[in-house]
């Protein structure tokens, strides 16, 4: 029997690992780099349009406008890379924001940090609660969160029973967090500009961080390799809970007035964020620096279009192409790469 020996020299199939990841990280911020672009050339053809639109004042609400959304878009894009998605965002936003105005209403004399601390710890509840249902009873996570997005809004309902809480019923130390600046920037802002530099870190630096990109790329050969999946998708769940208490903070001290209403129907613009800047729905790729800037382009979107005299009923269908958009290239891409590693040429 002979065998035969592969040349010295000769070059395995495909590109090496280190070479498929350089090109998906530069496809990645060639895909981010362009949303940026997106949201300048935007916001440039609006002020042409109306100077106004970058006025002091302008500035100021675009930053408070994209403030919520994209606290909400980092959050849902640590679930998004697990190859998983939370529906209820927006009624686990509403509760908290109700929550934290309640505790003031109730309890006049509560300290600030305690009563916002509250409302973050009711989001960490809910989103810990959607994760121990994914990751226990094994049903898929779109049709447990819509479950609980309905659970956690008639909760709401019940706590409000059609009342409201209005500002003169807060602290005026609370609500004066939603109006100051932080080196001219609103103060909203600049919290949520931390939050999305502090997971982007930590989803880069940590190994817990690397290892949901393992787990939504194939959980069961990151269960293999010893990772903890069932641990770590709870933890990105909990997570994305605690952020959306944190955006229900955010939103009361900005608006001051809360009912049970509040983040009504805003679950489908937080994933079209993180969508639209780059997290696929397949799981495994993308960042939070990606979804804060698709949750900018969509929240510049809805800005501009009363300055173009564009019905906002079209705003609606211009995050529906993005999406379907961001879909389509997100597939393209994996189809291309999938093609790349598997017809490497042989080196002579």
């Amino acid at each position: 029997m002979t065998t035969t020996t592969a040349p010295t020299g000769a070059r395995p199939e495909g590109p090496p690992p280190e070479q498929g990841a350089g090109r998906a990280r530069r496809r990645r911020q060639v895909r981010e780099l362009g949303v940026l672009l997106a949201v300048v050339l935007l916001i440039a053809g609006t002020w042409f349009q109306n100077p106004g639109f970058l006025s002091q004042q302008g500035v100021r609400d675009l930053f408070l406008g994209a403030t919520v959304l994209s606290v909400l878009a980092v959050g849902q894009a640590l679930v998004l890379i697990t190859k998983n998605v939370d529906l209820s965002v927006g009624s686990v936003m509403g509760l908290s924001a109700f929550g934290t105005a309640s505790l003031f209403a109730a309890f006049p004399e509560i300290p600030v940090p305690l009563a916002m601390a509250a409302g973050v710890g009711i989001g960490a509840l809910c989103g810990l609660a959607n994760g121990v249902l994914v990751a226990t009873v094994q049903v898929p996570a779109l049709v447990v969160t819509l479950g609980t997005l309905y659970a956690y809004r008639g909760l709401g309902h019940w706590w409000a029973d059609g009342g409201q809480v209005n500002a003169h019923q807060m602290p005026e130390s609370f609500l004066a967090l939603g109006r100051i600046s932080v080196l001219g920037v609103p103060l909203p802002a600049a919290v949520a500009v931390v939050v999305v530099v502090a997971f982007g870190f930590y989803l880069s630096r940590y190994r817990s961080g690397r290892e949901l990109y393992a787990i939504g790329s194939d959980a069961e050969a990151a269960r293999l390799s010893g990772i903890s999946v069932g641990r770590r998708v709870v933890a990105a769940f909990a997570a994305n809970g605690a952020l959306a208490g944190l955006a229900g903070v955010l939103f009361t001290a900005r608006y001051g007035t809360v009912d049970s209403t509040a983040g009504f129907g805003m679950e489908l613009e937080v994933v079209a964020a993180a969508v639209v800047g780059g997290v696929a729905i397949a799981g495994g790729v993308g960042t939070v620096y990606g979804a804060a800037l698709g949750a900018v382009l969509l929240t510049t979107i809805t800005a501009a279009l009363p300055i173009w005299q564009i019905d906002q009923f079209w705003h609606q269908a211009v995050v529906g192409a993005l999406i379907l958009s961001a879909i389509g290239l997100d597939r393209l891409l994996a189809l291309r790469n999938a093609r790349k590693l598997g017809g490497g040429t042989h080196g002579p």
